[in-house]
């Protein structure tokens, strides 16, 4: 067993877990933060990414353990209570899902781009800072277009 603690979505939280668990089995099973998602288990889909400590992190290859006094933001812990995020907003007005399975992992890659790479993305950037966020329902194209969308709104 392993001793944990880390402050998810602003608030502190300790736990004793098995040293094999994942963070993304510690979110969705310990703390019930269902919304990032596991999709291929294997660090290629990115449907489970997070923030540790302000930058994008694929939590299904990460042990609990090793983010132990991290500051974790999960999709959940975006938006202004019931005001969205502006990168959740601009997926929502510019169609930027199906399913929305994909969605959680690529909103929290988006916010990470747009903090490295700025506010004025082209689609060129945008499609290969995407490269391992997957999506099966889309063509992409609104998904590019919500995260230039979310980018410019975040910079207001």
């Amino acid at each position: 067993m392993a001793s944990v603690t880390m402050t998810v979505n602003g608030k502190a939280t300790s736990a004793d877990v098995d040293e094999r668990t994942l963070l993304v089995q510690f979110l969705r099973e310990n703390l019930r933060l269902t919304g990032t998602h596991v999709g291929c288990d294997t660090s290629q889909c990115g449907a489970c990414v997070v923030h540790v400590d302000g930058v994008a992190r694929k939590s299904c290859t990460t042990f609990a353990w090793q983010v132990d006094g991290a500051k974790i933001t999960t999709i959940e812990g975006v938006a202004n209570g019931a005001q969205l995020h502006p990168m959740q907003e601009a997926f929502r007005e510019n169609h930027g899902l199906q399913c929305g399975f994909c969605t959680p992992g690529m909103i929290m890659a988006a916010i990470d781009m747009v903090n490295r790479k700025g506010h004025d993305l082209d689609d060129k950037t945008i499609r290969h800072e995407l490269d391992g966020n997957l999506c099966r329902c889309t063509g992409y194209h609104n998904i590019v277009k919500a995260i230039a969308a979310g980018a410019k709104a975040m910079k207001a």
